[in-house]
């Protein structure tokens, strides 16, 4: 779809609504690694400072401690070796060639992955096109480059830290979103019979660990934030918690993914459709979405888990009915995805642990029986 000019205007705006802060941020730590540089290195020109603090804060932003300060080592370890080359060959084409090619080496023989190297490189050729400046015979941009880096590692993790919360939320939204979305696909199969459909969610059902992994690497690094940055303790409770939260919905989309594989496999085979058995995978949906408000609010937890207990006790009663070895395999399926959904629903309830150690069986117990008006 062609936006136009206004609606293209107003979604410019937006974008940079959500991207000032950061602006502010590398700003400020631009500025402030200049004045320490002048402070430290007296009238020379420092202008490398800002710029290592600018590249530094630019590539760590959402990243982790260690590719941080990987980072800042590849900026001070390709200004040293451009800086002693220039006292040595001088400016040119050639010998920034040349420059670049031995800070990526060097950055290779010190274990340095790729970020490192092209840190190094892009630090070589700044260096590599200015004069060399030095402080007696100390040369100075090695220690701009260090200064810039410490500047940006202090502002981003101490006096700016991204919100960990915020970073989580969007990646358990996503799993979340593509679970639901392929549990109401199986419901639908399971109605209709559509071979197709069924086929499709097996695919998304596969795709969805993509999405647990980019959760579990946002997980780590807010956990680090939250850690490290004071302004950022308080988020350390909630972290744990959707940590376990995580750690169930991992095992929600294992369950899911044989289902989806079990799905298909009944479609295929051409039966009569199973409303009762949808009804259970579309509670398993109904569940998912509402445990989306539960991992950010520990007092949303009960509706994930009456969801997640009805689908158990559909699927027990599809069990009881059924004797097709594919149905009745379904049915376990639901029944094991929603123990995971309701201890996921309880992580960090004072029953947690024992819910923890509970089999299925023992998850699922509780009610024996279902009221009408909950199967409604």
């Amino acid at each position: 779809m062609t936006l136009t000019p206004a609606a293209r205007s107003r979604q410019n705006m937006r974008r940079l609504r959500a991207q000032l802060w950061p602006i502010l941020e590398t700003v400020g730590a631009a500025l402030v690694a200049w004045y320490l540089a002048k402070l430290l290195l007296g009238q020379r020109e420092t202008g490398f400072a800002p710029i290592s603090a600018v590249i530094c804060l630019g590539a760590t932003m959402g990243q982790q401690r260690e590719r941080a300060l990987e980072l800042t080592g590849g900026v001070v370890l390709g200004v040293l070796i451009a800086d002693l080359l220039v006292r040595l060959l001088g400016n040119g084409p050639l010998q920034v060639g040349l420059m670049m090619g031995l800070a990526m080496s060097a950055a290779v023989l010190i274990g340095g992955g790729a970020l490192l190297m092209t840190e190094a490189s892009v630090s070589a050729i700044i260096i590599g096109s200015t004069a060399a400046s030095s402080l007696g015979l100390f040369p100075t941009r090695p220690i701009e480059g260090l200064v810039g880096g410490l500047v940006a590692l202090a502002v981003h993790s101490l006096v700016f830290p991204p919100d960990p919360l915020l970073h989580v939320s969007r990646a358990a939204n996503a799993v979340v979103g593509a679970l639901g979305r392929t549990l109401e696909d199986l419901a639908a199969v399971l109605r209709s019979g559509d071979r197709a459909r069924a086929e499709r969610a097996l695919v998304a059902a596969r795709g969805i660990d993509g999405d647990v992994r980019a959760l579990g690497e946002a997980l780590t690094i807010g956990t680090e934030t939250a850690r490290s940055a004071p302004m950022r303790w308080p988020a350390r409770a909630a972290l744990d918690r959707q940590q376990e939260i995580a750690r169930h919905l991992d095992f929600a989309v294992r369950n899911a993914r044989v289902l989806a594989r079990d799905t298909l496999r009944y479609a295929r085979s051409g039966e009569a459709p199973v409303p009762d058995l949808a009804d259970a995978v579309a509670d398993l949906g109904l569940a998912v979405w509402a445990l989306a408000a539960a991992f950010e609010d520990a007092d949303a937890r009960e509706d994930p888990r009456r969801l997640a207990l009805r689908a158990a006790a559909r699927a027990n009663d599809a069990m009881a009915r059924h004797a097709d070895r594919t149905l009745i395999e379904i049915a376990g399926q639901v029944r094991s995805t929603a123990a995971d959904l309701m201890r996921a629903s309880q992580a960090g309830t004072p029953d947690e642990a024992d819910q923890a150690e509970a089999s299925t069986e023992e998850m699922l117990a509780e009610p024996p029986t279902l009221r009408p008006a909950d199967l409604e």
